[in-house]
């Protein structure tokens, strides 16, 4: 089982990195600002841990910068563990629904927390806004699915 989970991580740190690539060309593409949801969801949660950010108004907000795209990084990883937990427990699936699995528990495990703490409403997003979030976690599910499988 450990085994699959660190290759389930590895192939989850590579999904986001596609995905984090997807979204930067997105940006540049159509010239759109970055998403504040990350931040957002760092002082949501520090507040709601009632926890401080330390640091005067420049360094703490550089921390809570840092700390938001950090959280992505550490879901990526996770959601790509818990994958290869999955697999080590019902065997491997074939390449398209390890995509549907991963590319799906990404959206969930990046989504459902903010939706939650009530950051975002996804009942509420436009179509362009819809696709501005499932296209890169789409490229998550490929890429984390196909590094898996590689893998195994």
């Amino acid at each position: 089982m450990l085994s699959r989970m660190l290759k389930g991580a590895a192939a989850g740190a590579a999904g986001t990195t596609a995905l984090n690539a997807v979204t930067y060309l997105d940006m540049a593409v159509r010239g759109r600002p970055t998403s504040s949801t990350p931040e957002d969801t760092v002082e949501k949660l520090a507040d709601r841990a009632n926890v401080t950010i330390p640091g005067e108004e420049d360094t703490r907000n550089n921390r809570v910068a840092g700390l938001g795209p950090l959280l992505g990084l550490v879901a990526g990883v996770a959601a790509g563990a818990a994958y290869g937990a999955l697999t080590a427990l019902t065997g491997t699936p074939k390449l398209r629904t390890g995509i549907l699995v991963t590319g799906l528990s990404a959206l969930l495990v990046g989504n459902a927390p903010m939706t939650v703490l009530g950051i975002t409403d996804p009942l509420q997003w436009n179509t362009e806004a819809w696709l501005s979030d499932i296209v890169p976690h789409v490229a998550y599910g490929v890429v984390t699915a196909a590094a898996y499988d590689a893998m195994t």
